[in-house]
């Protein structure tokens, strides 16, 4: 008969949740002016750089708008040098003696006002030739673009989304937690990500739980940081999370060594009674099953031989011959 040694072994009270992962790194681009796009310059999944065009929206409207306000700042300068001629001809006319000091004033005024104005629409101008760069979208930072929902001709707004920009780095996964749970969670609690097959495949801790239940799903928002530097996981990807409630050292054994009897469960240990080992048969309560491996909560101790194989043939102080 073959036998192992139990062990014990770190053991999780876990449960599985289904998880979001949200990039911190991975910002919406939105436009900053209204318009109707011409241009599209890139393509989702495309690598770029800092300042990189993304695309255009009509600038036509806005450049008409600033040729009309610069033909109108010609038309300020001309009546700005006209007054400040005027003021020349009349302060020599003053000082002469030829006119009075209200109508020296009066051309003061005029020209202080011209030139007022001529700074005002050139200052205008300025602000309008700033908000054309807008109608070219250009990447904030490097980073691989995103979906891009719009098309060359549809009309964007300031709150229209055009597409995200991943520049990588760690991820969030977001955990719904049952109100009801509320008490139990806390930040550190370790978090385990599942892959495919159910296996952990990196462990990490909760950074952040919510101060306030969220009063439509009845349920808890919890937060840990996943490493992404391999960029495996993708934004608003849902994956299996584990969550870890506590850990403790209890033995497991192979699902093989236990049988079932009248609703009860049952292992068989090795023994040794003189020069001979027997088979003891003992009653035990199991847990999770992790692998191939009952977890046992009662029944069997680390060091037990705990026999694995031909179980079904045993009987309570059969003799056996133990191999490892």
């Amino acid at each position: 008969m073959k036998v192992i040694t139990a062990q014990a072994q770190l053991v999780p009270e876990t449960t599985e949740y289904l998880a979001t992962l949200k990039s911190r790194n991975a910002p919406a681009l939105q436009p900053q002016v209204e318009g109707e796009i011409t241009k599209i310059f890139v393509h989702s999944g495309e690598k770029v750089e800092a300042g990189t065009p993304i695309l255009e929206i009509d600038p036509k409207k806005q450049e008409a708008t600033v040729g009309t306000q610069e033909a109108a700042y010609k038309s300020k300068l001309a009546t700005e040098e006209f007054d400040r001629v005027d003021l020349e001809r009349k302060k020599k006319l003053y000082a002469a003696g030829v006119i009075s000091k209200s109508e020296l004033d009066a051309s003061q005024t005029a020209y202080d006002a011209a030139k007022a104005d001529a700074e005002a629409l050139a200052a205008g101008i300025r602000e309008q030739k700033e908000q054309l760069r807008y109608y070219t979208v250009k990447a904030p930072m490097a980073g691989i673009v995103g979906d891009i929902p719009v098309h060359v001709g549809d009309r964007v707004a300031t709150t229209t989304v055009l597409t995200t920009l991943d520049r990588g780095g760690d991820i969030e996964a977001y955990m719904y937690v049952p109100a009801e749970k509320a008490r139990a969670v806390r930040t550190n609690m370790p978090v385990e990500i599942m892959d495919d097959a159910g296996k952990s495949r990196l462990r990490t801790t909760v950074f952040f739980v919510s101060p306030q239940v969220d009063t439509a799903s009845q349920t808890l928002l919890l937060k840990a940081k996943v490493s992404n530097a391999d960029r495996s996981y993708r934004n608003d990807q849902t994956v299996h999370a584990r969550l870890i409630w506590s850990e403790r050292k209890l033995p497991m054994i192979p699902i093989t060594a236990v049988s079932r009897l009248s609703g009860k469960m049952f292992a068989f240990v090795a023994e040794t009674q003189g020069q001979q080992s027997v088979a003891r048969q003992r009653v035990i309560e199991v847990g999770d099953v992790i692998g191939n491996d009952y977890v046992v909560l009662n029944g069997i101790q680390p060091g037990d031989k705990v026999i694995t194989t031909g179980v079904q043939m045993l009987a309570d102080g059969m003799p056996v011959i133990p191999q490892s």
